[in-house]
């Protein structure tokens, strides 16, 4: 008897012991959470926006003249010089009429130097002299019309360019206006990109006067092209379906890496200024609403609602929800519920975001 006792004395110490440390831990448990406060901080972030990629120039070569496509001096992709032969359209026809306008200003000119020499001895009157030259004149006018239209059987490079594909072949037979290639400058390129109204506000409220503003491209490879850009136009109008505006980047383009019709994404950075910043590890998300645990005084822990107004790597800057003053759970936001008392140990907020990795200034 005096064993089955003993036995039992010491199993009630054993079961004392264990609940004694169990709400051991539990209270230990409670001293492991972290509080700390929004900061308050001048900052930038980089913003993405899909663009199109446009040559600086890109225009449409076509036929002046009908006629039989006679040569070809140029392939499809190649670059050519500015002044370099491309196409001859087959010019016999107004090689003929430049000809035969030639004779008749040969033929007008000998009117005149004949009529000339009579009015010089009061032969003929002045009005038969000057009757003379107006027909000398129209034959050089006429003769100079045949050779602009002669000068359009040639087709030569406005400019140094990338000719694309070769939209009719030698032999073709070539109606006014029809299309024959297209040419492109890639020099540089004009990058576009569309902003919404907000962001276009916080662009311009925060720019200044003459200064230029710098964008990097990521291509469609994911890879940041090796030159800067730098917004030099901004369209007159917001588009009212989208509420998004049109900027306009340019890019040097040395290498000929970039072509006109590629996508991208541009990246630009856009100051805060004194935007309130929390870790995004201190946030959670329901429905998606973003939350935080708000310690109050009594170190109660209240759900509140928050609106993010930047995302940054490791951060969010908050447009409403909270203040500089307010204390917020750091960690262990899965371990408590709206309403529980709470022990914790606050860090400073510069101390919290000296670990995180995002560039500030």
């Amino acid at each position: 008897m005096n064993k089955i006792l003993l036995g039992l004395m010491c199993l009630c110490i054993c079961v004392c012991s264990v609940s004694c440390q169990s709400h051991k831990e539990k209270k230990e448990e409670k001293t492991h959470f972290l509080v700390t406060s929004p900061i308050k901080m001048d900052t930038s972030i980089t913003k993405e926006y899909v663009c199109q990629i446009h040559s600086i120039r890109h225009i449409e070569l076509r036929a002046l003249e009908k006629g039989y496509l006679q040569d070809t001096y140029v392939d499809e992709g190649q670059l050519v010089k500015k002044g370099q032969m491309m196409f001859q359209i087959m010019p016999m026809l107004y090689e003929a009429e430049t000809k035969k306008a030639q004779a008749e200003v040969d033929f007008a000119n000998i009117e005149y130097q004949n009529t000339k020499r009579l009015a010089d001895s009061s032969i003929v009157s002045p009005n038969e002299l000057a009757l003379a030259k107006a027909k000398l004149d129209k034959a050089k006018a006429e003769l100079s019309l045949t050779q602009v239209h002669l000068g359009f059987t040639k087709i030569t490079a406005p400019f140094d360019g990338i000719m694309d594909r070769l939209k009719v072949r030698q032999g073709s037979l070539l109606d006014e206006g029809e299309l024959l290639t297209t040419l492109s400058d890639n020099s540089t390129m004009w990058v576009y990109f569309n902003v919404p109204e907000n962001e276009y506000l916080e662009y311009q409220s925060h720019k200044k006067e003459d200064s230029v503003t710098k964008v990097k491209l990521v291509m469609a490879n994911n890879k940041l092209f090796p030159q800067t850009g730098r917004i030099d136009v901004i369209e007159a109008d917001f588009n009212n379906e989208t509420g998004n505006i049109a900027f306009r980047a340019s890019f040097p383009n040395p290498n000929q890496l970039l072509r006109h019709g590629e996508t991208g994404n541009i990246q630009m950075n856009i100051p805060f200024r004194e935007a309130i910043i929390v870790p995004q590890k201190a946030t959670y998300e329901i429905l998606d609403n973003k939350y935080v645990f708000v310690v109050d005084k009594d170190n109660i822990v209240r759900s509140r609602q928050i609106s993010i107004g930047a995302e940054m790597e490791d951060l969010y800057a908050i447009s409403e929800g909270l203040k500089e003053t307010d204390k917020i759970l750091l960690e262990g936001l899965r371990k408590v519920r709206d309403g529980d008392k709470i022990t914790y140990e606050y860090k400073k907020p510069k101390e919290v975001i000296s670990h995180l990795k995002v560039y500030t200034e």
